[in-house]
């Protein structure tokens, strides 16, 4: 999952820490379904930046469990997994999207 990766701009991630989103703005509904219906189950997060949209580096989420309510919101549990760099930032239907690469961290001895 490194090109058109889905974004969700909202808070700082981080690798190993959970998550809990809820969700209720229509293009994140979208966007959170689409995850769970192409098996993905993983979306980027980044902070907002006033002159791109959002920050150049987040932190992919992955999804353990999504709580659909009858009125279209959602509660989804994730918990942080890899940091990444933006490559290029796009959109797709209302919500923001980007070609990213994983950032790897070098491995203390």
């Amino acid at each position: 999952l490194n090109k058109n990766v889905p974004i969700f701009v909202c808070t700082m991630a981080y690798p190993t820490v959970p998550c809990p989103l809820h969700i209720f703005e229509p293009c994140y509904r979208l966007m959170i379904r689409r995850c769970m219906e192409t098996g993905t189950k993983q979306f980027g997060m980044c902070i907002s930046d006033p002159l791109k949209g959002f920050a150049d580096y987040g932190c992919i989420l992955e999804i353990r469990n999504v709580e659909f309510f009858a009125d279209g919101r959602s509660v989804v549990d994730s918990i942080g997994k890899r940091r990444f760099k933006v490559i290029q930032h796009s959109q797709r239907d209302g919500y923001n999207t980007a070609d990213i690469e994983y950032i790897e961290d070098q491995k203390v001895s």
